[in-house]
């Protein structure tokens, strides 16, 4: 599958889902920590998550750099090029 920006960020989207209690709208300008009161077991779980259904790996590294749902798309987007 050819995975565009639109589409990754419509799967993330759905892995957010179990993440997000109180259902607010997830937009790209979405914070994961403060919008979604993600921890960090939670964002190591979504990382889990999101390997898994994009087939690739996300270097520790680049986590301190993803705040918000675009970042995250990013990120993906990245490892997928990679690949």
């Amino acid at each position: 599958m050819q995975w565009t920006a639109d589409k990754v960020q419509e799967e993330i989207v759905t892995l957010l889902q179990p993440f997000n209690p109180k259902g607010i709208e997830i937009t790209p300008e979405t914070d994961l920590s403060a919008d979604l009161y993600m921890d960090s077991v939670a964002a190591m779980n979504l990382v889990m998550e999101i390997e898994d259904r994009f087939e690739i790996d996300i270097p520790i590294s680049l986590l301190p750099d993803v705040n918000n749902l675009q970042d995250l798309v990013e990120a993906v987007l990245a490892q997928l090029s990679k690949g």
